[in-house]
């Protein structure tokens, strides 16, 4: 339920103004309006990034992290390439975290995407 809602409130961000030189600003007010309708939103959120062998190596800081199930990487190019796509699904692997959102605020046309990644092993 979390990240549907988290989903709709994203949609709201469709209308701001496109400034492909200036993220942070972005990354702000996109904080501000997703509180706004109730959200618990985190900006430049350390996670936590693990090996394959489960020992944590580092931390990567989401540009957004909703309700501690949502990592969203914001972007502000005039269009997402494949090495955007492999970014945020590297976050997931590498997370404990299954969804993650890409938004491009910079391009002519708002682009939104949803990933999900599964971290459930199977059993033995």
């Amino acid at each position: 339920m979390a990240v549907a809602l988290t989903c709709h409130g994203l949609r709201l961000l469709q209308n701001f103004k496109r400034n492909p030189e200036n993220k942070p600003p972005v990354n702000n007010r996109a904080g501000e309006r997703l509180r706004r309708i109730g959200l618990d939103v985190k900006q430049q959120y350390p996670i936590k990034v693990y090996d394959e062998d489960g020992s944590v190596v580092g931390e990567y800081f989401a540009d957004l992290f909703i309700d501690n199930v949502l990592i969203v990487e914001l972007k502000a190019v005039r269009s997402i390439n494949d090495e955007h796509v492999s970014q945020i699904l590297g976050y997931l692997r590498a997370t404990d975290i299954e969804h993650g959102l890409l938004i491009n605020f910079g391009a002519a046309k708002f682009y939104i995407k949803k990933y999900a990644m599964s971290h459930r092993r199977p059993a033995a």
